[in-house]
């Protein structure tokens, strides 16, 4: 079935197109959904919600852009709520306090595998992790950032770096034992 096809099957209320949607997606989802939340729990929870969502605003989809990058920009908000809704996310360190923290190497995340790296993306606090994930992962600018969560752009420039500076120190830490 085409992606049109079964779009138009789900809007129509299409149980099996239905069905097939999610089991198509769902693992990415829920592999973007780990990334911002801090549990698999809350990984699950965001995933379910943004799935719902997405069928929801079906009709809405017009087909300018990927319909995938569609449904990835409704899940990626959807954990940006849930982290706004239960935590309270902590932006308060200056830019030019952070840049010390950076060494000219950049290649901290060579030696990890995706889940380690997960795994450490899951340990940092909820301002970094949200900045580090839209902005390095997602590919958001730091303005779009700024504006999507209500900060300076400043701002999320400096939990970016602190994001990086932390995954060093972690990553340093693991290579010492």
């Amino acid at each position: 079935m085409d992606e049109e096809s079964l779009i138009l099957s789900c809007i129509e209320g299409d149980r099996k197109a239905q069905k097939t949607l999610f089991d198509s997606f769902s693992p990415k989802f829920f592999a973007l959904c780990l990334r911002y939340m801090k549990s698999k729990d809350q990984a699950e929870d965001a995933l379910q919600e943004g799935m719902v969502k997405i069928f929801t605003k079906l009709p809405e989809f017009k087909g300018d852009g990927s319909f995938e990058g569609w449904m990835r920009r409704i899940v990626v908000n959807t954990c940006l709520d849930q982290i706004r809704k239960n935590q309270k996310l902590r932006f308060d360190s200056p830019i030019d306090k952070e840049e010390y923290k950076l060494s000219k190497n950049a290649y901290i995340l060579e030696s990890l595998s995706a889940k380690e790296l997960i795994e450490e993306i899951q340990k940092m606090p909820p301002g970094y992790r949200v900045v580090f994930n839209m902005f390095a992962i997602e590919g958001y600018s730091h303005q779009e950032i700024a504006t999507k969560l209500g900060v300076k752009e400043s701002t999320s420039k400096s939990q970016y770096l602190r994001a990086r500076a932390y995954l060093k120190d972690r990553i340093n830490k693991s290579d010492e034992r």
